[in-house]
């Protein structure tokens, strides 16, 4: 028979990741699996395990390959004919913490309890962050596998790169 956790046994921890040179894709794979509580050994579907995650320099997020120019995200305003779409590129000028936010949020199942796991998804511009109280854990991401961390720009390899 299989142990399921109860409310009163979860234990939240908080997590501070620095995003600087991170590949946006396989960040994202390792925040989905935080934020529901995959990584631990108590993994319950229904019940919300997951930890606390602290993102900072998420403006210093990358792309591999062509992907930073290439890439769209669409939206639909709800009107015929209202597809609208939008690149990171063009995000990471207004909204970079939107690239990560949205790549985490695809890879979440849908639902209420994915939006009440994804609101334990704290992300800033730059190094500081409000949140030294409750001492979070330091993992250096890149550290976990060389492919994690980008040693070519931010705008890829493109030729047809212009300001």
């Amino acid at each position: 028979m299989t142990d399921f956790i109860k409310k009163s046994e979860i234990k939240n921890n908080w997590i501070l990741i620095d995003a600087e040179d991170l590949v946006v894709g396989r960040l994202a794979a390792y925040l989905s699996k935080v934020l529901r509580g995959k990584n631990k050994a108590n993994f319950t579907p229904h019940m919300d395990n997951g930890d606390f995650v602290i993102i900072t320099n998420v403006e210093k997020i990358k792309f591999t390959g062509d992907k930073f120019r290439n890439k769209k995200y669409y939206r639909h305003t709800g009107h015929p004919g209202g597809i609208k779409d939008t690149s990171p590129y063009l995000l990471v000028k207004n909204k970079p913490e939107q690239i990560l936010k949205l790549a985490v949020q695809r890879m979440l199942p849908r639902g209420p309890l994915a939006k009440k796991q994804l609101s334990k998804l704290k992300m800033y511009k730059g190094t500081s962050h409000p949140h030294d109280s409750q001492n979070p854990k330091v993992i250096d991401f890149s550290k976990l596998n060389s492919k994690n961390k980008t040693i070519n720009t931010w705008y890829g390899n493109s030729k047809n790169y212009r300001e």
